[in-house]
């Protein structure tokens, strides 16, 4: 499941954020412990935690002191956060494209032609 290209906590970060963002995990959800986690992708608690720390500070998650981290419900922050998830991934898309040699034409031109 990870690479050796970012750091493990930060593939975790990504892969929790898209887990919230297209409703694996819904919005008010409590979401797994660090131990339940850190077994779940075979990773160090530290690890886990880190990512978590990353969440937070995105405020995808917060946390109850007692009763563990939860999903924000805030949907606006989940919809913005997934809205500029689409843009990054559209902006490398499009310069893998320009790489190639095709014009913002021709790539709308083939995404229409494949839907």
């Amino acid at each position: 499941m990870f690479n050796n290209e970012a750091p493990i906590y930060l593939q975790l970060f990504q892969r929790l954020a898209l887990d919230i963002v297209t409703g694996k995990y819904k919005a008010g959800e409590k979401i797994p412990s660090v131990r339940e986690l850190s077994t779940m992708f075979r990773v160090n608690p530290n690890t886990v935690q880190k990512a978590l720390s990353e969440l937070e500070d995105v405020e995808l998650i917060y946390t109850e002191r007692t009763n563990g981290k939860f999903v924000t419900d805030n949907k606006k922050i989940i919809k913005d956060y997934l809205e500029n998830l689409a843009k990054e991934k559209t902006i490398i898309y499009m310069n893998n494209m320009k790489q190639l040699g095709y014009s913002v034409k021709e790539v709308i031109d083939m995404i229409e032609r494949n839907e």
